[in-house]
């Protein structure tokens, strides 16, 4: 799992760095600017977002990340205690709010929280039949495995993860692949009929003129 960790007190970032590393991969940044610039360049599976930073606010960054749909489940972290904070921080589409000082372990209970709910543990119970183990690209049953291409595995990843709405082609091209090498719409079609061959076309659904939605 790969975590944006947005902090700029040197020490905790240091503290939670060595943390977080033990467990995933972590890229860390200092500035608002630099971390949506990172954003724009790889795929993140959880944003940890200080609120305050000197170029800005974690709240802010995540409004414009949404505002692109970016759906990636995101932990703020803050010295503020105070309810108004706390509003804004779920009204920017947070998933989660952690007030310093706080145990190292509160935060790895938060997290586990996340991967739980988003599906991004080791393996997901997909459906009653199927797992999905999205690291290895893996469809597993009490019968047989099945391969996943990256991008095969990466969207259907994004659909279970974002399986409470119905995700658009275009946000599905918007966030599997980079500006200069996106696809077209008949890429992403066959990618679907690909996966609901190998899961089912109960499991994700065809909204006509809107997208898909697992189910």
């Amino acid at each position: 799992m790969h975590i944006l960790l947005l902090e700029d007190d040197t020490v905790l970032a240091d503290i939670l760095k060595d943390f977080l590393q033990e467990s995933y991969t972590v890229t860390h940044t200092y500035s608002m600017k630099k971390a949506l610039s990172l954003c724009e360049a790889a795929t993140f599976d959880l944003y940890i977002f200080d609120i305050n930073v000197p170029d800005g606010d974690g709240i802010s960054l995540l409004k414009e990340l949404r505002s692109f749909h970016d759906e990636t489940p995101a932990i703020f972290i803050t010295a503020f205690h105070d309810t108004e904070h706390l509003k804004s921080a779920f009204e920017s589409g947070g998933n989660d709010f952690i007030k310093k000082p706080f145990e190292l372990e509160e935060l790895s209970q938060r997290i586990e929280n996340i991967k739980r709910h988003f599906g991004l543990g080791r393996e997901v119970q997909l459906t009653p039949k199927w797992k999905f183990d999205p690291q290895a690209h893996l469809l597993k049953s009490s019968e047989k495995q099945q391969s996943l291409s990256t991008k095969e595995s990466e969207c259907l990843h994004y659909l279970y993860k974002n399986r409470q709405r119905v995700v658009s082609s275009d946000e599905l091209l918007q966030n599997l692949w980079e500006y200069d090498e996106m696809p077209s719409e008949d890429t992403i079609r066959t990618l679907i009929k690909q996966l609901r061959k190998f899961i089912g076309k109960e499991h994700i659904i065809n909204v006509r003129g809107e997208g898909y939605r697992f189910e």
